[in-house]
């Protein structure tokens, strides 16, 4: 324990590598490491596959490959974005579905799966990019609730995003009873579970997680001083109502692009950071990238088991991670309530 509290980064990183390795080596067909090091040499050095590789070629890098680093994605995006949150809203309780981003995607994505979309590139991306669209307009329409003059005070943000976020929950519900055809699958997708395959959904949500988390990790140090309170940080010459604007429009963009393409996965943004500060301590700059990388490990698990505790059948990781969250955030909820010490 002593050489983990005292190497974050190696610990963390070593950590993420053996679970990716895990993830996309456990499934129906097993891949052994000298498989997957002949897959991996084979197309590094250009080299023809013989016949027996050549099926568990397209399984690593067509199928489980994509999949994991979707996963990665998702984890850093959710534990990155819930970190920045609990920092602006000095709340361990608060999580990146504070503000409306959930509902709104889930929104978003139920609406277009209520329409018979063709079967090609733009019709299966439809769902998805119709998700980070409804996340977007719903937390454009709590930031306009919230805004008071020139200023976001934090318990507007958080009670126009409660309001929202019930109101938009109740329309993605009238809209599934109107359904007819689409309720299974819109289910399993608010549940986490949405599949994307290929390596198509990884290069869509790239740009957007990998622009959030960087805005967030050089965020860490105004994140720091805003534990001091607002008109504390003001005093010491930050810009208060700027650096909380900007970490929402990152989280929120980062948080939305992991939801669109992985579905609704719960309790991620909410464990890995304060287990990450419990830990390593509160330092922002350190608690943010921590997150991200552990967070991508925590979802690379849970996709792991998802796929294979009740096999050949899978379990939605939303389900997972909301089964180990839900009591963690239970214990959490009395040691806040006893005393909770940044």
């Amino acid at each position: 324990m002593k050489w983990i509290a005292a190497h974050p980064y190696g610990f963390s990183l070593a950590l993420l590598a053996v679970l990716l390795a895990a993830s996309v080596a456990v499934g129906s067909v097993f891949i052994s490491p000298t498989v997957m090091g002949a897959l991996f040499q084979a197309r590094l050095g250009g080299q023809p596959l013989t016949a027996a590789l050549q099926p568990m070629d397209t399984i690593l890098f067509t199928l489980r490959l994509p999949r994991a680093v979707l996963a990665l994605l998702t984890g850093a995006a959710l534990a990155g974005s819930g970190a920045a949150y609990q920092g602006l809203f000095r709340n361990p309780l608060a999580d990146p579905y504070l503000i409306g981003v959930a509902s709104g995607a889930g929104l978003g994505a139920v609406a277009a799966m209520s329409v018979r979309w063709p079967y090609t590139f733009w019709g299966l991306m439809v769902i998805p990019l119709a998700a980070f669209a409804g996340a977007l307009v719903t937390v454009a329409v709590v930031l306009f609730l919230a805004k008071v003059q020139n200023s976001l005070p934090a318990s507007n943000l958080i009670l126009a995003g409660v309001a929202v976020s019930s109101f938009a929950t109740a329309l993605t519900s009238f809209w599934m009873l109107r359904s007819t055809g689409e309720v299974r699958r819109a289910l399993v997708w608010l549940m986490g579970g949405a599949t994307q395959s290929g390596w198509q959904p990884v290069a869509a949500v790239l740009p957007y997680i990998g622009v959030g988390l960087t805005a967030l990790v050089l965020l860490g140090h105004s994140l720091n001083v805003m534990q001091f309170g607002d008109e504390q940080a003001r005093q010491l010459g930050l810009r208060v109502e700027r650096v909380r604007a900007l970490v929402i429009a990152a989280a929120s963009m980062t948080t939305a692009a992991a939801v669109a393409f992985a579905g609704i996965i719960g309790f991620v943004g909410l464990i890995v950071p304060h287990v990450v500060r419990l830990v390593w301590g509160g330092d922002y700059r350190r608690v943010i990238p921590l997150a991200v990388i552990n967070g991508a490990s925590l979802l690379l698990m849970a996709d792991m088991l998802a796929r294979t505790v009740i096999a050949p059948q899978e379990i939605p990781v939303g389900i997972l991670t909301a089964m180990a969250g839900a009591p963690f955030f239970l214990w959490l909820l009395r040691r806040s309530r006893q005393q909770f010490s940044w």
